[in-house]
């Protein structure tokens, strides 16, 4: 069973492993969420960046250690990690690393659903999104090998690698479907089924 968090959001997580560097404010916490590129994987903006770090404040992981003020930005509030948050983010993280989570992604949902459609229908949008995913496919593995040759170590581009292994794996599982759907005997099954429905 999945443990109760009081902070659930995955973006707190971040917030937390950010801090573990030093105290910062929330608007240095979402720059280096933007450079680093984490927002790739956590969904961010920042509104609900400054939300996290309030609810993270009010669970006690993180404190409020100063606040600063130059002569250009208006004042700025930097947070520290606490104790409870640095256990917190060893227990959280180690959580989502050895426990396959059941998500509810999207495609998955179209799947459960997908006799409704009609064969030549399907493998027209299955062709469409093998497109997409080779698209997309490309696209990480380009940025995956300009990183690396900018120095880059593999540890910081992992979730790349893992997003173009899943991309790799849908497509080879789309390619299959599309064959599927193409058979003349399912074809011939869906119209004896759905055919004459409106």
């Amino acid at each position: 069973m999945e443990k109760r968090r009081k902070v659930s959001n995955p973006l707190g997580l971040a917030v937390l492993a950010w801090l573990t560097l030093g105290p910062m404010h929330p608007y240095e916490l979402g720059r280096r969420l933007e450079e680093s590129e984490k927002d790739r994987s956590i969904k961010y903006n920042r509104g609900s960046l400054y939300m996290v770090v309030k609810q993270l404040a009010k669970a006690g992981f993180i404190v409020e250690q100063e606040t600063v003020r130059d002569t250009q930005r208006p004042e700025r509030t930097l947070y520290a990690l606490t104790p409870e948050g640095r256990a917190e983010l060893y227990d959280w993280l180690g959580d989502l690393v050895a426990r396959p989570r059941h998500e509810y992604p999207h495609f998955g949902v179209a799947l459960s659903l997908l006799s409704v459609l009609p064969p030549d229908e399907t493998v027209r949008l299955l062709t469409t999104r093998l497109d997409a995913l080779s698209d997309e496919i490309a696209e990480i593995r380009g940025r995956i090998e300009g990183a690396t040759a900018q120095g880059v170590e593999w540890v910081f581009l992992v979730e790349e690698e893992y997003r173009a292994a899943l991309l790799d794996a849908e497509r080879r599982f789309v390619t299959e479907l599309i064959e599927t759907m193409s058979d003349p005997g399912y074809v011939r099954k869906w119209q004896e089924h759905f055919g004459s429905r409106p």
